[in-house]
């Protein structure tokens, strides 16, 4: 479980995240949905301790990432953009160095990258060299890595970016299966699509706050609009203290 309260972030003279609280459950994937600019990607720096925030707190699965912030990384996933894989690996080497720093002894992350491998699907590209990949190929790789330590929560920042058809849809069937085995999955987008097939739940922001959280069905009934996008806009307009 990912919690966020009143989480505070001022960015040279931008106020990056203004008092921003959510919670994203087991078994459950979190949406965290915005225009350019709501403050979602300083979210996930946070979390992740790259950033530190200047009030408030994130904690996962109860520990306070500012506080124990290798602990709170072992239960956290990061899929990095897939684009920027180190070319001269293959992904079992890749996969494998990951799971090192994510604290596994060498036989332990030797074993949990065959594991990892055989899920995804992977044995045929396992010892090429990630030069030259697919799209597909890669994304598979990046999630690889991000799963080799069985963290129980994942998170991705606009996962989707930069993928064709087919790869998007292999990496919605991997996350909505990470899903059905319990995990809690957290990733921001702006993609309306992405967000009304794949979340639980929906967390609206703008200007570095939660405007509004709950099932695409609550934040339609809420706004008294029939999809999604429309609820947002609804949403998204009805908050005064947004600039036009």
């Amino acid at each position: 479980m990912i919690e966020v309260h009143n989480l505070s972030k001022k960015i040279a003279d931008v106020q990056a995240l203004d008092q921003l609280s959510f919670s994203a459950g087991d078994g459950k994937i979190t949406g965290l949905l915005g225009p350019n600019g709501a403050g979602k990607t300083t979210c996930l720096r946070t979390l992740f301790n790259l950033l530190d925030a200047d009030d408030g707190w994130a904690k996962v699965d109860g520990i306070n990432v500012k506080e124990s912030p290798l602990k709170a990384k072992q239960s956290l996933g990061l899929f990095p953009d897939p684009f920027g894989l180190y070319e001269r690996l293959s992904p079992r080497e890749y996969i494998q160095y990951f799971a090192e720093l994510n604290g596994l002894a060498s036989s332990a992350a030797s074993a949990a990258c065959d594991e990892v491998i055989e899920r995804l699907q992977m044995s045929d590209i396992a010892d090429r060299r990630c030069k030259g990949f697919s799209q597909g190929q890669r994304m598979k790789t990046a999630l690889a890595q991000a799963i080799v330590h069985k963290p129980q929560n994942i998170v991705l920042d606009e996962p989707t970016r930069g993928l064709d058809v087919m790869s998007t849809r292999t990496l919605r069937d991997l996350l909505l299966a990470l899903k059905a085995d319990g995990h809690c999955i957290l990733f921001s987008s702006h993609v309306m699509q992405e967000v009304s097939a794949l979340c639980d739940e929906v967390v609206v922001m703008a200007a570095g706050r939660a405007i509004a959280q709950g099932s695409p069905a609550e934040l339609c009934e809420r706004t008294g609009q029939d999809s999604l996008e429309e609820a947002f806009i609804s949403l998204i307009g009805s908050d005064e203290g947004i600039a036009a």
